[in-house]
């Protein structure tokens, strides 16, 4: 690797040395540039360098990438300016890199751009400072109260900003400065804040026989000390995360870092809790609500192995781990796990990889596993591991099925009879209830009863959605906002708007009018300000301060509510609209089975009520019946039957532009260059049906082609033959698709 760094031996002397340098822009390849002398860089460091009429960050690379292009005048090459003083990508890092540019065809950039998320991590640290007291100092001559009380707490020779001080002891800046002025305080930098060590003995974890030998298997897989990929399946409430929290104790025995993925992290107050009762301390958070700054530290931390175990998002994946030992995916199955901008990645697969080429254990876990997962334990490609029953010793809840064709809610309501009883006799026992509607706002569509006109977004081929709380219509596709019109927009007839169909808000306005001594909890990611209000929210559903919980998914993902005794879903049928999509059924499963899931957990027996029009339908029958199994094997076989994901490939192509004609001739002429195949079918190309998003015509072609074939080589040879694009069209790829809209 050494003489990657140094001019060649038939080279005169004097030659000046080389490094390949990767930018974090949307390019596959790397560009040399000259190593000034007195500059010391490796593989991985971070470099300034002059691109373009700019200097950017690059990553020093340990070979050359990419297509060699015409060959360049060594007095041209233009030098490094700076090596950052940064941790460098750990070798493996750029291996993960290339590799996952290879699986979703993304320019080796963008995916070294998702390895630097981090900004503050590569800017100069700035200091910090606070005030500590000056011991021996003499009494101020002007005592008051307001500066005996800062004294006062000033005492515990803490470090403290001067903010901070002040509003501790109820007074301005102003009298902090002035024990400054006086030498009772003294001014000090603040020193950087340290994660805390979790301990792996700090408390021995009673288990029940079931779970006991599902400890045994994970720690096994730990202990190995090789590569492995283990599924803990286990019912909700089964203490799946309990349990392999022994496999991260194990982790950090033999000294190695974990990451934690989960697919909400900004709702996982009660998880948190949960970590520091077993391990002592809080672990090292990674998502999107963290300040610039603190992401900048989690940066760092995970590159010099301070961050023993990291709690994230999927990003987390990504950050450059010095010595990482295990990866655990919770809630493996969640399609919040998938990227669909920029680099289209699926978390879970790419965590497995993470896995492979690190020679450590994967843990996935979930209550209903993905058909992928399922199907790659079913063959032995990953271990089993299953978690049968409540850790509680609770039973399930007993799910009941609302048939709206026989049973359906009054005119102008959204709950059935049955489910009104329900909630009613919850309330009666001093019990809880969730109300499960997995749409937000107050109606999906506004519509003029007098010309019968649809309020529809200018930018998107999509209906603007009524969030009446705020007196608003939102496009939740390109966030669009208009105020709720006073009459309508076409006919001009005042008052003649009217909400059709129900979203959370509706359901918690029909709740206020049936139970108006209720105390009620709406939970959706429009209204909660943030991540403060919504671990509040929680921990007062926890504590029993709510009686009726509304809300949208968020609430599906892996919550605790001891006294929660019934749940009803508003609309089962809603995930079976997306007939399109080849994993709707699936997901509709997951969803319910995990809403239903919430219920009974500890304090009470639970019970499940779904609305739906489609009793009969394979989805609803296995949701009431229980019988995952009947489920799995059902879509098995129809994934099988039509090769589809696992056992055969597809690839969306997605070709926008803003003018349509232009968006439909070039996914035309596209589809025109394929490759003829016998193995590879290519559909389309067709509108997709969300045909215009942000202003932009989209067009989608489908590739379907065997598990074993090599897709990305044949896509490869393809896209070597479509002319370079022209104007503003663009055309995404997206390896494993989860959206077809």
């Amino acid at each position: 690797m050494d003489s990657l760094f140094a001019p060649l031996d038939d080279e005169p002397r004097g030659a000046p040395v080389t490094v390949p340098v990767v930018m974090a822009v949307a390019l596959d390849q790397t560009y040399d540039y000259i190593v000034p002398h007195g500059v010391e860089v490796e593989p991985g460091c971070f470099v300034l360098v002059p691109f373009g009429p700019q200097t950017r960050t690059g990553v020093v690379w340990d070979r050359p990438v990419g297509e060699p292009g015409k060959p360049v005048d060594p007095k041209k090459l233009k030098a490094v300016v700076a090596r950052l003083d940064v941790p460098p990508l750990p070798e493996i890092t750029l291996r993960f890199a290339e590799w996952i540019a290879k699986y979703t065809l993304a320019p080796l950039g963008m995916t070294v751009r998702m390895m630097m998320s981090a900004r503050a991590a590569f800017e100069p640290v700035k200091p910090r400072f606070g005030v500590t007291i000056v011991a021996g100092a003499a009494e101020p001559a002007r005592m008051t109260p307001a500066r005996h009380k800062a004294l006062e707490i000033a005492g515990d020779g803490a470090i403290r900003a001067k903010s901070a001080l002040a509003q501790e002891a109820g007074c301005s800046t102003g009298v902090i400065d002035g024990l400054v002025a006086s030498g009772n305080l003294v001014e000090v930098a603040i020193p950087e804040k340290r994660p805390p060590l979790p301990d792996p003995h700090h408390r021995e974890m009673e288990f029940t026989p079931e779970q006991h030998q599902a400890v045994h298997a994970l720690r096994a897989s730990v202990d190995a000390q090789n590569f492995s990929v283990t599924l803990l399946d286990g019912v909700t409430g089964s203490g799946k995360t309990e349990v392999y929290f022994e496999a991260v104790a194990r982790a950090l025995e033999h000294g190695r870092q974990a990451v934690i993925m989960l697919p909400e992290i900004a709702l996982t107050d009660q998880f948190m809790r949960r970590f520091h009762s077993r391990f002592g301390c809080a672990p090292v958070e990674w998502h999107s609500a963290l300040s610039g700054p603190e992401r900048g530290r989690v940066w760092r931390q995970a590159a010099t192995g301070e961050a023993r175990v990291v709690v994230g998002a999927r990003s987390a994946l990504f950050l450059p781990f010095s010595d990482l030992g295990l990866i655990i995916v919770d809630e493996e199955h969640d399609a919040g796990y998938k990227q669909d901008d920029r680099v289209h990645y699926q978390a879970r697969d790419m965590a497995v990889v993470r896995g492979n080429l690190g020679g450590f254990p994967v843990l996935l876990a979930s209550a209903t596993p993905s058909i992928e997962t399922h199907v790659n334990a079913r063959t032995g490609r990953y271990r089993h591991v299953v978690l049968p029953g409540r850790y509680s010793g609770a039973s399930l809840p007993d799910i009941t099925a609302i048939d709206l064709k026989t049973t359906p809610p009054d005119k102008g309501r959204w709950l059935a009879p049955p489910l009104v009883e329900a909630v009613a006799n919850t309330l009666a026992d001093g019990q809880q209830t969730l109300l499960f509607l997995n749409r937000r706002g107050y109606a999906p569509l506004t519509l003029c009863r007098t010309c019968g006109h649809r309020i529809e977004c200018p930018q998107c081929t999509a209906w603007l959605v009524e969030h009446r709380f705020r007196g608003r219509l939102h496009c939740h596709h390109c966030g669009f906002s208009i105020p709720l019109p006073e009459k309508c927009p076409k006919c001009s007839e005042p008052g003649s708007l009217v909400a059709c169909g129900p979203g959370v808000e509706r359901v918690a306005e029909e709740v206020a009018e049936r139970f108006p001594d209720a105390r009620v909890a709406l939970l959706s990611s429009d209204l909660v300000p943030g991540l403060t209000e919504m671990r509040e929210i929680i921990r007062s559903i926890e504590a029993g301060g709510i009686d009726i919980v509304i809300g949208t998914q968020m609430v599906a993902k892996g919550h605790h509510f001891p006294n929660l005794a019934t749940v009803g879903i508003v609309d089962g049928d809603l995930g079976l609209a997306q007939g399109a999509d080849p994993r709707a059924g699936e997901r509709t499963f997951q969803l319910l089975h995990q809403v239903t899931g919430r219920a009974g957990r500890a304090l009470t027996e639970g019970r499940g009520l779904v609305q739906t029009h489609m009793p009969e339908h394979p989805v609803m029958a296995a949701i009431i019946s229980g019988d995952r199994e009947a489920f799995l094997n059902h879509e098995i076989a129809t994934r099988r039957k039509g090769l589809l994901p696992p056992f055969g490939r597809l690839v969306a192509l997605v070709v926008a532009a803003r003018e349509k004609d232009v968006a439909q001739q070039v996914a035309r002429e596209i589809t025109r260059r394929a490759p003829r195949s016998e193995k590879i079918e290519v559909l389309g190309p067709a509108e997709a049906p969300l045909s215009i998003i942000r202003g932009r015509h989209r067009w989608r072609i489908l590739v379907k082609a065997p598990r074993e074939l090599d897709v990305q080589g044949y896509l490869r040879a393809w896209m070597a033959e479509v002319p370079p694009l022209k104007g503003d069209v663009r055309v995404s790829i997206d390896i494993d698709p989860y959206s077809f809209l």
